[in-house]
């Protein structure tokens, strides 16, 4: 693989700042492996390249997420169109979903969709997420919901989901999975983190067959100035160094 893509040279056909989105993407695809988030080939991150254009990066189609390298990331504009020569293709359920999202929020900086058990589990579940845990309050501060429709390849359900999520940072997709949208690509996998880790603890808590304690109302509803005081705001810068120290620690790769 590496060979392949050292041929086409893809470092020096792309500027200083998008090789910085693509490593950080790339990394962040390594970071859902290394949590053990990802699906095979399945499952999408994108991130918008800076300028004009509209074009954004998402995943080589048939590498695993363990795999992906900066130069392996395939830059697509808002119609689908690969705009940078590349040996891979894209995934168009991928592209159905990113692309509309990119579209219509401009402040979408990285999309992050997974399909883990836990969230698939709590999104087939009536209730949907539940206040009853701590970590559970972040998404309540940004969460929206949209309906299965099947596999993601109509482009009419493109204005669905992006109405559904609205101007959210959350979204549980039903009987399907877990998105959520962050300026930068560290927002984004801090807000998945937190998500993901709520849908776990809930699915934890229902087996074991107990009377939950919901969080009360007012607190959930006074839940967004609180995530922006110990965040300072989003918070992802802070905690992204260290997961890429832990990433570098393990396999530096990805920046290839």
């Amino acid at each position: 693989m590496s060979k392949v893509i050292d041929d086409y040279g893809v470092k020096e056909q792309v500027s200083d700042e998008e090789w910085s989105i693509r490593v950080n993407l790339a990394a962040c695809y390594r970071l859902i492996a290394l949590f053990g988030w990802d699906d095979l080939i399945f499952t999408h991150i994108s991130a918008r390249v800076p300028g004009p254009d509209e074009h954004f990066l998402i995943n080589a189609y048939g590498l695993l997420f363990e795999e992906m390298t900066a130069s392996s990331l395939v830059k697509v504009n808002l119609d689908g169109e690969i705009v940078l020569d590349t040996p891979y293709f894209i995934n168009p359920a991928g592209y159905t979903i990113h692309s509309a999202i990119h579209a219509a929020r401009k402040d979408a900086g990285c999309v992050l969709h997974t399909h883990t058990k836990a969230g698939v589990a709590v999104s087939a579940q009536s209730q949907g997420l539940m206040p009853i845990s701590q970590i559970s309050l972040f998404p309540f501060a940004s969460l929206a919901y949209h309906d299965y429709e099947g596999i993601a390849l109509n482009e009419d359900e493109k204005s669905r989901l992006v109405s559904d999520l609205g101007d959210k940072s959350f979204l549980i997709l039903r009987n399907h999975g877990l998105l959520t949208v962050g300026p930068t690509i560290s927002d984004a996998f801090l807000f998945m983190y937190s998500l993901e880790t709520a849908c776990q603890t809930q699915i934890a808590a229902l087996s074991g067959g107990s009377e939950l304690t919901h969080i009360h109302p007012a607190i959930v509803d006074g839940i967004k100035v609180q995530v922006e005081q110990v965040l300072k705001g989003i918070g992802g810068d802070l905690a992204w160094p260290g997961l890429l120290r832990r990433l570098d620690r393990q396999d530096v790769s990805y920046k290839d």
